[in-house]
């Protein structure tokens, strides 16, 4: 029996948190196999690349890419039958866009809930589940919050954004404890405009660090009222 030739493709899973829901970026596939379904941006791995800077340069054609903050590879997956056709090995990426972005993008792309998918290509919904637990993973042990926040931020917006991204509540006080313990927090001197009720305004905050790393190894951000060794209230 023949052997089916393997081709190798890179796609990427870029989130955001637009509207107070996490959202991730797909392009309506024109052509089949899959016409008319949702699918992640990315393409075949060039001859000349290596998956990095194959997954940057196709993104580059559905989505500035100045306004994706970090990038890194989540998993390979390499089921022989995922796409129809000759066998495709795909190398994928989570992307992180902060809430105070709105990039221009093509017609056939846009936002969806994560939540609430509309039907996608091939096995592009497993990919976005993989793509959410990594981010909710790395919420609770890196910085990694800085990619999803603006510049500054009140710690009630932050904790809007993580609790759109871990898919629980947050307590405010608990996270701004939490986050100014590891040092990654700190003050811009600044305020934000008072809301229509008035009120004192809020002091605006910016992260300490905007490169990735590793804050605390073992910690977990749990639901409220879930208490598990090392977790984080």
């Amino acid at each position: 029996m023949a052997r089916r030739p393997t081709e190798h493709e890179v796609l990427a899973a870029v989130l955001q948190v637009r509207d107070g829901v996490l959202q991730v970026l797909a392009w309506r596939r024109a052509m089949p196999p899959d016409a008319g379904r949702w699918a992640l941006p990315g393409g075949r791995l060039g001859d000349d690349e290596d998956v990095e800077a194959s997954v940057l340069r196709q993104l580059a054609e559905k989505v500035d890419v100045r306004e994706v903050t970090h990038v890194e590879q989540i998993s390979v997956f390499s089921a022989p039958d995922r796409v129809p056709g000759p066998r495709t090995i795909a190398t994928a990426f989570l992307g992180l866009v902060p809430s105070d972005a709105d990039p221009a993008l093509p017609e056939d792309t846009a936002w969806h809930p994560v939540d609430a998918l509309p039907g996608t290509a091939f096995d592009h919904a497993v990919i976005v589940d993989a793509a959410r637990e990594r981010l909710r993973a790395k919420l609770s042990y890196t910085n990694l919050g800085f990619a999803l926040a603006p510049r500054e931020f009140t710690i009630s917006a932050l904790r809007e954004l993580y609790a759109a991204a871990l898919g629980h509540t947050v307590s405010a006080t608990n996270l701004q404890r939490v986050l100014t313990r590891r040092a990654l927090l700190h003050p811009t001197g600044g305020v934000a405009p008072p809301g229509p009720s008035g009120g004192r305004p809020a002091a605006l905050f910016g992260f300490t660090d905007r490169s990735i790393r590793v804050t605390d190894a073992f910690a977990v951000l749990r639901p409220p009222g879930e208490h598990t060794r090392g977790a984080v209230p």
